[in-house]
């Protein structure tokens, strides 16, 4: 009877390790779309044999864990990559829109301004004297002026833009160091009891991928299975079920900084050492890029008041009387036509000897030929020559961040497929297994009855 007793143990002990089979396959069949999921496998093994007459007998099959397919190194890359991708992300959609600024095509950018700028003052030379060519030339004067101010607008209100997806991305980040955090508890509490956190540590993961899209990020795994995240060259974000925040601090630009806070509340700037991720696109676009851009306009526009006012402040007016600033301001914040000149056209200074008004044009002549006059990048080039220069490098700037961007995108979609291919569910292959184990089962439920058939016969025979 013990040996009849021995099977139907071991017929039970399979039947349930296939029923667990069948139950893993299940799992993954129902996650084949979920994000991040990792295929999961019953792992197998004959059971501990036991001594008999003619040598050890087996005892069948048992389940000692659930497998999780998973390549770590292939994690690691992906997350790597993922802060390039974040990075460029970011400096992508930033610089797009400045370029929507230095559009010349619809003809009310800088150039087409400027170049009526000049044509003002060649008009005037054809007619110093004339009322229409004044108005005309201080019309377009007001217009040029308005242009490099609605430049410089748009430009400040990119950085402070950016300034308000840095705040949102810092948020970002605290949260899903909070969630990383949970996870660690759940999966430390979890394995610590001898069970598989296997769908714990695929939502890590696919929070630690998140949280690499936003900020460049080390990470390292203790024995107890809980994962540390450090940012910014060694600042630590996540370590166990403890976390750390990100804030952020106003500079003396007016703009935010990121910044590390310890336990104690005491804050350290990172914003230096942010390397990638999102934060790094917008601080890079934000601090250089516009920063490079705004300091090139106020060049030009400083450089075209100090050029055009000296010259009128030598020149004289319709009455004979000496000639004014023609633009106030210093740069492309603040430059204005003079309000004198603007109330009374009369006071444009044409003419360079007061014994010739209204019929000399001098002076307006030297104007006019300030456009074709070397005065900019160390008297290498005009005006135009440098304005263009500027849009030229609007253009490039954005042909090299979709380089980029399309690169790193393609790297990240390359290493997610792989990833796929050994941690993805193949609804062919599951269907298979279960198959598989719906077979094994069946066997091991027919053993079961044919044992029962013959324990009732060995009853009967009593």
């Amino acid at each position: 009877m013990s040996d009849l007793y021995g099977i139907m143990s071991l017929a039970g002990q399979a039947l349930l390790t296939q029923q667990q089979a069948i139950s893993v396959t299940s799992h993954n069949i129902a996650n084949v779309n979920t994000p991040g999921y990792s295929r999961q496998r019953l792992i197998m093994a004959t059971d501990t044999p036991l001594d008999s007459t003619i040598g050890p007998m087996g005892t069948g099959v048992t389940a000692t864990g659930i497998e999780r397919i998973y390549d770590r190194f292939l994690g690691v890359q992906i997350n790597n990559e993922s802060q390039g991708l974040g990075q460029w992300e970011a400096h992508n959609k930033a610089v797009e829109m400045l370029e929507i600024f230095f559009n010349e095509a619809d003809g009310s950018g800088l150039s087409p301004a400027m170049s009526e700028f000049w044509n003002g003052w060649q008009a005037l030379t054809n007619n110093p004297s004339g009322q229409a060519e004044r108005q005309v030339l201080i019309t377009r004067s007001q217009i040029l002026a308005t242009t490099f101010n609605r430049l410089d607008s748009n430009l400040t209100q990119s950085r402070q833009d950016l300034d308000f997806s840095i705040q949102g991305t810092v948020q970002e980040i605290n949260r899903l160091s909070e969630q990383i955090a949970d996870l660690n508890e759940k999966i430390i509490s979890m394995e610590a009891g001898a069970q598989s956190a296997n769908d714990f540590r695929d939502q890590r993961d696919l929070m630690l991928q998140e949280l690499s899209k936003s900020i460049d990020i080390n990470t390292s795994e203790d024995t107890t299975g809980a994962v540390s995240v450090f940012v910014a060259s060694g600042s630590p974000l996540v370590a166990g079920s403890m976390t750390w925040q990100l804030s952020t601090e106003t500079n003396a630009s007016g703009l935010q900084d990121v910044v590390w806070v310890d336990g104690s509340g005491s804050t350290t700037n990172i914003t230096s050492d942010i390397s990638g991720g999102n934060l790094r696109g917008w601080l890079e676009v934000r601090d250089v890029v516009i920063a490079d851009y705004q300091n090139r306009l106020d060049t030009l526009a400083q450089t075209l008041i100090n050029e055009v006012n000296t010259l009128h402040l030598t020149g004289f007016a319709l009455d004979g009387s000496a000639g004014e600033v023609f633009f106030n301001g210093t740069a492309a914040a603040d430059i204005d036509v003079n309000a004198n000149i603007v109330g009374n056209p009369d006071l444009v200074a044409a003419a360079s000897d007061p014994t010739r008004v209204p019929g000399d044009n001098t002076k307006a002549i030297e104007i006019t030929d300030l456009q074709y006059q070397l005065t900019m990048s160390a008297n290498t080039a005009t005006f135009n020559d440098y304005f263009s220069s500027l849009i030229r490098d609007v253009g490039n700037e954005v042909i090299k961040s979709d380089s980029y961007y399309d690169h790193q995108a393609e790297m990240v979609a390359y290493l997610d497929n792989y990833r796929e291919s050994i941690s993805g569910v193949s609804l062919d292959e599951e269907m298979i297994n279960l198959i598989k184990f719906q077979n094994a089962y069946t066997a091991a439920a027919k053993l079961i009855s044919t044992v029962d058939e013959l324990m009732e016969s060995v009853l009967n025979m009593i």
